[in-house]
């Protein structure tokens, strides 16, 4: 009995190297940041391995990135420069201790550092559809991406992301597209091996594209279009699609140096979009042309008003530009996304512009627009 109660107690004794060796694992496994070790089935309490920090998460399109990157179970470091209140809702968006809030100042470029040095993957989204008198259009889309840039290289970010502009060209009428373009260039050379997102106008509940016309009706009886809106072509895309066209492309291996254009699936005259807007909406459309220099006087007053801004110079030379094409750069059907037509959820951004006896009939009343081939 003895002798062996005696081997037992050997076998359990480990040698000195073994134990060290078993401690130095251990330190290791504690250096080694958990939420980059994937682990757990997909969802919302599972770790996919990424850390994602998301600038501009409080815009339109960020809620819609945050809650795509939560959803497979994502950390999400989230600066904001406004109220916390402002983020309320994105912290629903994650399982407990997944979003982390950090006040971001950016014009502080150890603020930046902060925010990116414990993620592996960087998502600019910051934008602005006017200038004030803080920010202007070279600070959104050139200064601040570049500090962004700088910043996620000397932290080894795996990924950077930035998104741009379908029609961000150096040679625009419109100077958010010239600095959105001068931002490309920088961007790339801060950080070569960037992702750069360009989407077409994003449509969705809470965009400025479709609420912009539908909410034109409360300035007349007709829309007013620079040449009737039959000069412009314009191919929106849905926001949840961009949202998804970002995580894929954080997840593609090959996806390292490209730019993507990010566009929907049919192209339109923008008077016929309107048009379909307002039949959507069960509303009359009367559309007129104004010409370019009265249209711009208008938007001038929105622009020297003390509340928000509704319109302004440079938007209405926006959305009278034909949206480009780039048939040599991937799309949304390279990153295994199929595009969303504007006719299956266009009435989810335009059901509250119906008047109450209208609210519960169904869109497909609403003649759909024609697509165009140009």
């Amino acid at each position: 009995m003895a002798s062996v109660l005696g081997s037992r107690v050997r076998r359990r004794v480990l040698p000195m190297s073994s134990l060290l060796s078993a401690v130095s694992i251990i330190i290791q496994k504690r250096n080694i940041h958990h939420a980059l070790i994937p682990t757990g089935k997909s969802g919302r309490s599972s770790f996919s391995g990424i850390v994602a920090t998301v600038f501009g998460a409080s815009g339109f399109l960020g809620r819609y990135v945050v809650n795509r990157l939560g959803r497979i179970g994502s950390q999400v470091v989230i600066p904001h420069r406004c109220d916390l209140y402002d983020v309320n809702h994105l912290k629903l968006m994650g399982d407990l201790g997944q979003l982390t809030f950090l006040e971001w100042n950016p014009r502080d470029k150890n603020s930046t550092r902060q925010a990116v040095e414990c993620s592996n993957v960087v998502i600019n989204l910051v934008g602005k559809e006017w200038e004030t008198s803080n920010f202007k259009f070279e600070d959104v889309n050139v200064k601040i991406p570049q500090n962004i840039a700088v910043a996620s290289r000397e932290a080894g970010i795996e990924k950077f992301i930035h998104i741009s502009h379908l029609n961000a060209n150096i040679k625009s009428t419109s100077k958010l597209l010239r600095t959105k373009a001068v931002g490309e260039g920088v961007v790339r050379e801060e950080f070569p091996d960037s992702i750069i997102i360009k989407p077409s106008e994003i449509f969705g509940r809470e965009d400025s594209f479709l609420n912009y016309f539908a909410n034109m009706r409360w300035f007349g009886p007709a829309t007013p279009l620079i040449s009737m809106g039959k000069k412009t072509v314009k191919q929106p895309v849905y926001v949840v699609d961009v949202a998804k066209a970002i995580v894929s492309a954080i997840k593609d291996p090959d996806s390292i140096g490209k730019t993507y254009v990010i566009a929907g699936p049919n192209r339109y005259l923008l008077h016929d979009l309107v048009e379909y807007v307002y039949a959507v909406m069960h509303r009359s459309f009367i559309s007129y042309p104004l010409p370019r220099p009265i249209y711009q006087l208008v938007a001038r007053l929105f622009e020297i008003t003390p509340f928000d801004q509704w319109t302004s110079r440079d938007k209405v030379d926006r959305l009278h530009i034909t949206d480009m094409k780039y048939p040599e750069l991937p799309g949304l059907e390279d990153l295994g996304i199929t595009p969303t037509p504007i006719e299956l959820k266009a009435i989810e951004v335009l059901r509250r512009h119906r008047r109450y006896r209208w609210y519960d009939a169904d869109q497909d009343d609403a003649k759909p627009a024609t697509p165009v081939n140009y």
